[in-house]
């Protein structure tokens, strides 16, 4: 799933609004994968909305697949369509 993430960062990156950023930290926080130092950290030390989107699968991607896939997951709940675009369904 972490070679997944890498395959699609550039068009993660290119597509993901502000919105489901944040909503996709809020959900890896509870989630127990980013802990609240690394989502201030994607969210204050990037000014624009490209780097905290490559920032935060960048994170996660290092983390291994099952935070990967946890992402991933959470991407198809938060925006389907761009899920959709991403893996090609």
């Amino acid at each position: 799933m972490a070679a997944t993430l890498m395959e699609n960062r550039t068009r993660f990156v290119d597509r993901c609004s502000k919105e489901v950023i944040n909503q996709l930290l809020d959900d890896l926080l509870l989630d127990g994968i980013i802990n609240d130092g690394e989502k201030e950290s994607i969210l204050e030390e990037n000014n624009s909305r490209a780097d905290k989107a490559r920032n935060l699968i960048d994170v996660v991607r290092m983390k291994g697949d099952v935070p990967s896939m946890a992402l991933i997951n959470h991407l198809q709940q938060r925006d389907p369509m761009l899920h959709a675009l991403l893996l090609g369904l």
